[in-house]
Protein backbone atom coordinates (compact mmCIF):
# COMPACT_ATOMS: atom_id res chain seq x y z
CA UNK A 1 0.00 0.00 0.00
CA UNK A 2 2.97 2.56 0.81
CA UNK A 3 4.83 1.63 -2.08
CA UNK A 4 1.08 2.30 -4.54
CA UNK A 5 0.63 5.78 -2.44
CA UNK A 6 4.49 6.56 -3.12
CA UNK A 7 4.00 6.10 -7.02
CA UNK A 8 0.49 7.92 -6.70
CA UNK A 9 2.09 10.92 -5.25
CA UNK A 10 5.07 11.19 -8.00
CA UNK A 11 2.48 10.56 -10.67
CA UNK A 12 0.74 13.36 -9.17
CA UNK A 13 4.00 16.03 -9.00
CA UNK A 14 4.97 14.82 -12.29
CA UNK A 15 1.33 16.08 -13.76
CA UNK A 16 1.77 19.21 -12.43
CA UNK A 17 5.09 19.92 -13.23
CA UNK A 18 4.17 19.15 -17.02
CA UNK A 19 1.02 21.18 -16.69
CA UNK A 20 3.40 23.94 -15.48
CA UNK A 21 5.58 23.90 -18.21
CA UNK A 22 2.90 23.52 -20.97
CA UNK A 23 1.37 26.37 -19.37
CA UNK A 24 4.51 28.99 -19.50
CA UNK A 25 5.54 28.35 -22.95
CA UNK A 26 2.22 28.34 -24.17
CA UNK A 27 2.25 31.89 -22.54
CA UNK A 28 6.05 32.57 -23.64
CA UNK A 29 4.70 31.40 -27.52
CA UNK A 30 2.50 33.79 -27.30
CA UNK A 31 4.25 36.54 -26.43
CA UNK A 32 6.46 36.24 -29.00
CA UNK A 33 4.03 36.36 -31.53
CA UNK A 34 2.52 39.96 -30.59
CA UNK A 35 6.20 40.95 -30.74
CA UNK A 36 7.15 43.17 -33.49
CA UNK A 37 9.27 41.90 -35.57
CA UNK A 38 12.15 44.01 -37.93
CA UNK A 39 10.37 42.86 -41.17
CA UNK A 40 7.38 43.92 -40.23
CA UNK A 41 8.11 47.14 -38.90
CA UNK A 42 10.15 48.01 -42.46
CA UNK A 43 6.97 46.13 -44.88
CA UNK A 44 3.86 47.09 -42.65
CA UNK A 45 4.49 51.12 -42.35
CA UNK A 46 0.86 52.50 -40.56
CA UNK A 47 0.01 56.04 -41.22
CA UNK A 48 -0.64 58.30 -38.18
CA UNK A 49 -4.73 58.95 -37.02
CA UNK A 50 -6.16 61.00 -39.28
CA UNK A 51 -3.26 61.71 -41.80
CA UNK A 52 -5.38 59.64 -44.72
CA UNK A 53 -8.75 61.75 -44.22
CA UNK A 54 -6.64 64.88 -44.84
CA UNK A 55 -4.32 63.77 -47.60
CA UNK A 56 -8.17 62.44 -50.10
CA UNK A 57 -9.78 65.99 -49.49
CA UNK A 58 -6.12 67.99 -50.43
CA UNK A 59 -6.70 69.39 -53.97
CA UNK A 60 -2.21 69.01 -54.17
CA UNK A 61 -1.05 65.84 -55.16
CA UNK A 62 -0.13 63.74 -52.44
CA UNK A 63 2.63 61.18 -52.30
CA UNK A 64 3.94 59.29 -49.09
CA UNK A 65 6.83 57.42 -48.59
CA UNK A 66 8.50 55.06 -46.11
CA UNK A 67 11.77 54.10 -45.34
CA UNK A 68 12.70 52.09 -48.32
CA UNK A 69 11.23 54.68 -50.75
CA UNK A 70 8.35 52.82 -51.36
CA UNK A 71 4.72 54.14 -52.03
CA UNK A 72 2.57 54.23 -48.69
CA UNK A 73 -0.15 56.23 -49.97
CA UNK A 74 -0.82 58.32 -53.12
CA UNK A 75 -3.35 60.20 -54.23
CA UNK A 76 -5.33 59.72 -57.83
CA UNK A 77 -3.67 63.12 -59.09
CA UNK A 78 -0.11 61.81 -58.49
CA UNK A 79 -1.13 58.87 -60.73
CA UNK A 80 -2.59 61.34 -63.38
CA UNK A 81 0.50 63.21 -63.43
CA UNK A 82 2.79 60.19 -63.44
CA UNK A 83 4.49 60.96 -60.30
CA UNK A 84 3.81 57.26 -59.14
CA UNK A 85 4.75 54.20 -61.21
CA UNK A 86 5.13 50.58 -60.53
CA UNK A 87 4.56 51.37 -56.13
CA UNK A 88 7.91 53.87 -56.45
CA UNK A 89 7.86 57.50 -57.04
CA UNK A 90 9.20 57.57 -60.58
CA UNK A 91 10.40 61.50 -60.53
CA UNK A 92 14.20 61.49 -59.18
CA UNK A 93 14.56 64.89 -58.52
CA UNK A 94 11.41 64.58 -55.84
CA UNK A 95 12.75 61.08 -54.95
CA UNK A 96 16.32 62.78 -53.66
CA UNK A 97 14.46 65.79 -51.65
CA UNK A 98 12.75 62.95 -50.10
CA UNK A 99 16.07 60.95 -49.18
CA UNK A 100 17.81 64.33 -47.51
CA UNK A 101 14.31 64.99 -45.84
CA UNK A 102 14.26 61.84 -44.41
CA UNK A 103 17.98 62.11 -42.93
CA UNK A 104 17.93 65.80 -41.74
CA UNK A 105 14.21 66.25 -40.68
CA UNK A 106 14.39 69.55 -42.57
CA UNK A 107 11.23 70.41 -44.85
CA UNK A 108 12.58 71.50 -48.84
CA UNK A 109 10.56 72.82 -51.72
CA UNK A 110 11.25 73.17 -55.61
CA UNK A 111 9.79 73.98 -59.02
CA UNK A 112 10.57 71.75 -61.40
CA UNK A 113 9.50 71.63 -65.36
CA UNK A 114 8.25 67.59 -66.14
CA UNK A 115 8.12 66.07 -69.39
CA UNK A 116 4.54 65.17 -70.25
CA UNK A 117 3.85 61.34 -70.79
CA UNK A 118 2.37 60.40 -73.48
CA UNK A 119 1.91 63.47 -74.98
CA UNK A 120 4.53 63.06 -77.89
CA UNK A 121 4.92 67.05 -77.76
CA UNK A 122 7.75 68.96 -75.99
CA UNK A 123 5.30 70.86 -73.86
CA UNK A 124 6.81 70.85 -70.07
CA UNK A 125 4.52 70.50 -66.60
CA UNK A 126 5.77 72.89 -64.46
CA UNK A 127 4.88 71.98 -60.95
CA UNK A 128 5.71 72.92 -57.13
CA UNK A 129 6.94 69.78 -55.26
CA UNK A 130 7.40 70.16 -51.31
CA UNK A 131 8.65 67.39 -49.11
CA UNK A 132 8.16 67.53 -44.83
CA UNK A 133 8.83 64.40 -42.47
CA UNK A 134 5.60 62.46 -41.45
CA UNK A 135 6.34 60.73 -37.96
CA UNK A 136 10.09 59.35 -37.35
CA UNK A 137 9.51 56.79 -40.49
CA UNK A 138 7.59 58.42 -43.05
CA UNK A 139 8.27 61.06 -45.56
CA UNK A 140 4.95 63.24 -47.31
CA UNK A 141 5.36 64.88 -50.81
CA UNK A 142 2.64 67.42 -51.77
CA UNK A 143 3.32 68.66 -55.55
CA UNK A 144 1.13 71.34 -57.07
CA UNK A 145 0.10 71.85 -60.75
CA UNK A 146 1.40 75.45 -62.00
CA UNK A 147 0.91 75.07 -65.56
CA UNK A 148 -1.94 76.74 -66.05
CA UNK A 149 -1.12 79.34 -63.45
CA UNK A 150 2.26 79.70 -66.10
CA UNK A 151 0.16 80.11 -69.01
CA UNK A 152 -1.90 82.62 -67.95
CA UNK A 153 0.52 84.81 -66.33
CA UNK A 154 2.60 84.55 -69.80
CA UNK A 155 -0.92 85.51 -71.53
CA UNK A 156 -1.17 88.25 -69.02
CA UNK A 157 2.75 89.63 -70.25
CA UNK A 158 1.94 89.70 -73.66
CA UNK A 159 -1.82 91.13 -73.37
CA UNK A 160 0.39 94.62 -71.28
CA UNK A 161 3.48 94.53 -73.82
CA UNK A 162 0.72 94.31 -76.57
CA UNK A 163 -1.31 97.03 -74.81
CA UNK A 164 1.53 99.23 -74.33
CA UNK A 165 2.45 99.12 -77.64
CA UNK A 166 -0.30 99.99 -79.41
CA UNK A 167 -1.24 102.81 -77.07
CA UNK A 168 2.54 104.05 -77.95
CA UNK A 169 1.75 104.32 -81.76
CA UNK A 170 -0.97 107.00 -81.86
CA UNK A 171 -0.12 108.63 -78.64
CA UNK A 172 3.17 109.21 -79.82
CA UNK A 173 1.90 110.66 -83.68
CA UNK A 174 -0.18 112.76 -82.10
CA UNK A 175 2.70 114.64 -79.84
CA UNK A 176 4.77 114.36 -83.67
CA UNK A 177 1.73 116.05 -85.10
CA UNK A 178 1.21 118.41 -82.53
CA UNK A 179 4.94 119.69 -82.86
CA UNK A 180 4.39 120.10 -86.42
CA UNK A 181 1.13 122.32 -85.83
CA UNK A 182 2.85 124.69 -83.57
CA UNK A 183 5.69 124.95 -86.23
CA UNK A 184 3.24 125.62 -89.03
CA UNK A 185 1.43 128.20 -86.96
CA UNK A 186 2.18 130.82 -90.17
CA UNK A 187 0.77 128.32 -92.85
CA UNK A 188 -3.10 127.70 -92.40
CA UNK A 189 -2.77 124.65 -95.24
CA UNK A 190 -0.31 122.95 -93.02
CA UNK A 191 -1.93 123.66 -90.27
CA UNK A 192 -5.12 122.22 -91.77
CA UNK A 193 -3.54 119.09 -92.57
CA UNK A 194 -1.50 117.71 -89.98
CA UNK A 195 -5.17 118.60 -87.27
CA UNK A 196 -7.16 116.55 -89.92
CA UNK A 197 -4.00 113.27 -89.40
CA UNK A 198 -4.74 114.44 -85.83
CA UNK A 199 -8.19 113.88 -85.97
CA UNK A 200 -7.79 110.20 -87.73
CA UNK A 201 -4.50 109.13 -84.64
CA UNK A 202 -7.41 110.41 -81.93
CA UNK A 203 -9.79 108.46 -83.69
CA UNK A 204 -7.76 105.19 -83.83
CA UNK A 205 -6.81 105.59 -79.98
CA UNK A 206 -10.60 106.38 -78.94
CA UNK A 207 -11.26 102.91 -80.91
CA UNK A 208 -8.47 101.22 -79.30
CA UNK A 209 -9.14 102.33 -75.56
CA UNK A 210 -13.59 101.28 -76.39
CA UNK A 211 -12.55 98.07 -77.27
CA UNK A 212 -10.09 97.39 -74.32
CA UNK A 213 -12.96 98.08 -72.55
CA UNK A 214 -15.17 95.59 -74.30
CA UNK A 215 -12.86 93.12 -74.52
CA UNK A 216 -12.60 93.83 -70.47
CA UNK A 217 -16.70 93.70 -69.71
CA UNK A 218 -16.69 90.26 -72.16
CA UNK A 219 -14.53 88.42 -69.98
CA UNK A 220 -15.16 89.55 -66.71
CA UNK A 221 -19.42 90.13 -66.90
CA UNK A 222 -21.85 87.47 -66.91
CA UNK A 223 -24.04 87.96 -70.39
CA UNK A 224 -26.72 85.59 -69.05
CA UNK A 225 -27.56 88.21 -66.18
CA UNK A 226 -29.36 90.40 -68.41
CA UNK A 227 -30.43 87.93 -70.88
CA UNK A 228 -33.08 88.19 -72.93
CA UNK A 229 -34.24 86.97 -76.43
CA UNK A 230 -32.40 89.17 -79.27
CA UNK A 231 -34.19 89.16 -82.85
CA UNK A 232 -31.58 88.11 -85.16
CA UNK A 233 -32.79 90.54 -88.17
CA UNK A 234 -32.59 93.57 -85.78
CA UNK A 235 -28.57 92.48 -85.06
CA UNK A 236 -28.08 92.19 -88.50
CA UNK A 237 -29.42 95.39 -89.73
CA UNK A 238 -27.49 96.99 -86.79
CA UNK A 239 -24.08 95.77 -88.07
CA UNK A 240 -24.92 96.44 -91.24
CA UNK A 241 -26.11 100.38 -90.14
CA UNK A 242 -22.34 100.19 -88.50
CA UNK A 243 -20.77 99.77 -91.60
CA UNK A 244 -22.82 101.15 -94.42
CA UNK A 245 -20.69 104.47 -94.58
CA UNK A 246 -17.42 102.57 -95.33
CA UNK A 247 -18.97 99.74 -97.72
CA UNK A 248 -20.30 102.66 -99.54
CA UNK A 249 -17.06 104.98 -100.10
CA UNK A 250 -16.06 101.07 -101.66
CA UNK A 251 -19.39 100.42 -103.44
CA UNK A 252 -19.53 97.22 -101.42
CA UNK A 253 -23.11 95.56 -101.92
CA UNK A 254 -23.92 94.49 -98.58
CA UNK A 255 -27.08 91.88 -98.28
CA UNK A 256 -29.09 89.52 -95.61
CA UNK A 257 -31.19 87.20 -95.38
CA UNK A 258 -32.03 83.63 -94.60
CA UNK A 259 -34.58 81.93 -92.13
CA UNK A 260 -36.47 84.54 -91.00
CA UNK A 261 -37.74 85.68 -87.31
CA UNK A 262 -35.10 83.93 -85.42
CA UNK A 263 -34.40 84.24 -82.19
CA UNK A 264 -31.14 84.66 -79.97
CA UNK A 265 -31.16 84.22 -76.32
CA UNK A 266 -27.93 86.85 -74.52
CA UNK A 267 -27.04 90.05 -74.14
CA UNK A 268 -28.47 92.41 -76.40
CA UNK A 269 -25.13 95.08 -76.46
CA UNK A 270 -22.99 91.89 -76.93
CA UNK A 271 -24.43 90.06 -79.47
CA UNK A 272 -24.64 93.42 -81.79
CA UNK A 273 -20.77 94.13 -80.88
CA UNK A 274 -19.89 90.45 -82.01
CA UNK A 275 -21.98 90.33 -85.23
CA UNK A 276 -20.54 94.27 -85.81
CA UNK A 277 -17.31 93.17 -85.53
CA UNK A 278 -17.84 90.39 -88.17
CA UNK A 279 -19.53 92.63 -90.36
CA UNK A 280 -17.00 95.84 -90.25
CA UNK A 281 -14.19 93.48 -91.17
CA UNK A 282 -15.67 91.93 -94.44
CA UNK A 283 -15.94 95.39 -95.64
CA UNK A 284 -12.73 96.49 -94.25
CA UNK A 285 -11.24 93.28 -95.88
CA UNK A 286 -12.89 93.27 -99.10
CA UNK A 287 -11.86 94.78 -102.40
CA UNK A 288 -14.15 98.00 -103.71
CA UNK A 289 -17.55 96.83 -105.69
CA UNK A 290 -17.80 93.48 -104.07
CA UNK A 291 -20.25 91.95 -101.87
CA UNK A 292 -20.75 91.24 -98.45
CA UNK A 293 -23.38 88.41 -97.23
CA UNK A 294 -24.64 88.27 -93.73
CA UNK A 295 -27.17 85.17 -93.77
CA UNK A 296 -29.06 83.50 -90.79
CA UNK A 297 -30.36 80.16 -90.25
CA UNK A 298 -31.65 77.56 -87.48
CA UNK A 299 -29.22 74.48 -86.97
CA UNK A 300 -30.74 71.39 -85.14
CA UNK A 301 -28.59 69.33 -82.27
CA UNK A 302 -29.29 67.07 -79.62
CA UNK A 303 -28.90 69.62 -76.72
CA UNK A 304 -31.16 71.91 -78.44
CA UNK A 305 -31.52 74.38 -81.40
CA UNK A 306 -28.54 76.65 -82.68
CA UNK A 307 -28.57 79.61 -84.77
CA UNK A 308 -25.83 80.33 -87.38
CA UNK A 309 -25.74 84.03 -88.61
CA UNK A 310 -22.82 83.30 -91.53
CA UNK A 311 -20.73 86.53 -93.00
CA UNK A 312 -19.36 86.14 -96.51
CA UNK A 313 -16.77 88.27 -98.04
CA UNK A 314 -14.90 88.19 -101.26
CA UNK A 315 -11.87 89.63 -99.91
CA UNK A 316 -8.43 88.60 -99.81
CA UNK A 317 -8.90 85.35 -97.62
CA UNK A 318 -6.87 84.04 -94.99
CA UNK A 319 -4.17 81.67 -95.11
CA UNK A 320 -4.20 78.34 -93.01
CA UNK A 321 -1.07 79.26 -90.85
CA UNK A 322 -2.98 82.58 -89.99
CA UNK A 323 -6.31 80.89 -89.47
CA UNK A 324 -5.57 79.36 -86.47
CA UNK A 325 -4.21 82.89 -84.68
CA UNK A 326 -6.86 84.97 -86.00
CA UNK A 327 -9.59 85.23 -82.97
CA UNK A 328 -5.63 85.84 -80.98
CA UNK A 329 -5.67 89.92 -79.34
CA UNK A 330 -3.66 92.02 -81.14
CA UNK A 331 -2.83 89.31 -84.15
CA UNK A 332 -2.74 90.56 -87.78
CA UNK A 333 -2.91 88.56 -90.93
CA UNK A 334 -1.51 92.13 -92.37
CA UNK A 335 -0.15 94.28 -90.17
CA UNK A 336 0.34 97.23 -92.91
CA UNK A 337 -3.06 96.66 -94.28
CA UNK A 338 -4.52 96.61 -90.34
CA UNK A 339 -3.63 100.06 -90.14
CA UNK A 340 -4.81 101.44 -93.10
CA UNK A 341 -8.41 100.76 -92.02
CA UNK A 342 -7.84 101.52 -88.33
CA UNK A 343 -7.90 97.88 -87.00
CA UNK A 344 -7.12 97.59 -83.22
CA UNK A 345 -6.60 93.73 -83.90
CA UNK A 346 -9.09 93.14 -80.99
CA UNK A 347 -12.30 92.66 -83.15
CA UNK A 348 -12.23 89.04 -83.71
CA UNK A 349 -10.85 88.33 -79.63
CA UNK A 350 -13.87 89.81 -78.92
CA UNK A 351 -16.11 87.63 -81.13
CA UNK A 352 -14.32 84.74 -79.63
CA UNK A 353 -15.13 85.50 -76.26
CA UNK A 354 -18.82 86.52 -76.87
CA UNK A 355 -19.24 83.62 -78.74
CA UNK A 356 -18.34 81.36 -75.34
CA UNK A 357 -19.61 82.91 -72.77
CA UNK A 358 -22.69 82.49 -74.75
CA UNK A 359 -22.62 78.93 -74.51
CA UNK A 360 -21.82 78.78 -78.62
CA UNK A 361 -18.88 79.45 -80.89
CA UNK A 362 -17.26 80.91 -83.56
CA UNK A 363 -15.74 79.21 -86.99
CA UNK A 364 -14.26 80.50 -90.25
CA UNK A 365 -13.68 78.70 -93.05
CA UNK A 366 -11.43 80.38 -95.95
CA UNK A 367 -9.15 80.32 -98.77
CA UNK A 368 -6.90 83.07 -99.91
CA UNK A 369 -7.86 84.50 -103.13
CA UNK A 370 -11.68 83.56 -102.96
CA UNK A 371 -12.79 85.18 -99.45
CA UNK A 372 -13.97 84.17 -95.91
CA UNK A 373 -17.07 83.38 -94.31
CA UNK A 374 -17.01 83.35 -90.22
CA UNK A 375 -20.01 81.63 -88.76
CA UNK A 376 -20.94 82.97 -85.41
CA UNK A 377 -23.18 79.97 -83.51
CA UNK A 378 -24.99 80.52 -80.40
CA UNK A 379 -28.16 79.06 -78.75
CA UNK A 380 -31.91 80.41 -80.06
CA UNK A 381 -34.29 81.68 -77.49
CA UNK A 382 -36.45 78.31 -76.25
CA UNK A 383 -38.89 80.32 -75.58
CA UNK A 384 -39.62 82.33 -78.44
CA UNK A 385 -38.66 79.35 -81.15
CA UNK A 386 -40.84 79.03 -84.70
CA UNK A 387 -40.58 75.69 -85.95
CA UNK A 388 -41.81 77.65 -89.56
CA UNK A 389 -39.84 76.70 -92.26
CA UNK A 390 -37.40 79.74 -93.84
CA UNK A 391 -37.67 80.82 -97.61
CA UNK A 392 -34.77 79.45 -99.54
CA UNK A 393 -33.32 81.96 -102.05
CA UNK A 394 -29.78 82.37 -103.56
CA UNK A 395 -26.67 84.85 -102.54
CA UNK A 396 -24.60 84.98 -106.37
CA UNK A 397 -21.35 86.07 -106.55
CA UNK A 398 -22.01 88.53 -108.69
CA UNK A 399 -20.02 91.73 -107.86
CA UNK A 400 -22.18 94.94 -107.78
CA UNK A 401 -21.85 97.00 -111.52
CA UNK A 402 -18.99 100.06 -111.15
CA UNK A 403 -21.49 102.83 -111.34
CA UNK A 404 -22.81 101.57 -107.77
CA UNK A 405 -22.13 104.49 -105.39
CA UNK A 406 -24.18 103.22 -102.30
CA UNK A 407 -24.49 100.71 -99.77
CA UNK A 408 -27.73 98.91 -100.10
CA UNK A 409 -29.29 96.88 -97.43
CA UNK A 410 -31.69 94.01 -98.96
CA UNK A 411 -33.53 91.24 -97.05
CA UNK A 412 -34.43 88.94 -100.00
CA UNK A 413 -34.23 85.42 -98.36
CA UNK A 414 -30.89 83.70 -98.89
CA UNK A 415 -29.65 80.79 -97.38
CA UNK A 416 -26.76 80.35 -95.37
CA UNK A 417 -23.63 79.71 -97.43
CA UNK A 418 -22.58 76.31 -98.20
CA UNK A 419 -19.09 76.48 -98.13
CA UNK A 420 -18.32 76.46 -94.06
CA UNK A 421 -16.55 73.64 -93.43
Amino acid sequence: MDVNAAVAAVAAIAGVCTGVIAMLAFRWSERDQKRPTRTSLHTDPVLPPGVDTVLSVLRSSAVVLDEGDSVVKASSAAYALGLVRGGKLAVDPMLQMARDTRRDGEIRQVELDLPRRGTGRGEALAVSARVAPLGSRLVLLLVEDLTEARRIEAVRRDFVANVSHELKTPVGALSLLSEAVMDASDDPEAVERFAGRMQIEATRLTNLVQELIDLSRVQNDDPLEDAEPVRVDELVAEAMDRSRHQASHKQITMAAGGTAELQIWGNRGQLAAALGNLVENAVNYSPARTRVGIAARRVTAPGGDFIEVAVTDQGIGISDKDKERIFERFYRVDPARSRATGGTGLGLAIVKHVAASHGGEVTVWSSEGQGSTFTLRLPEAAAHRDRGTGHGGGLDDETTPPDATTATTTYEPIPAPEVLP
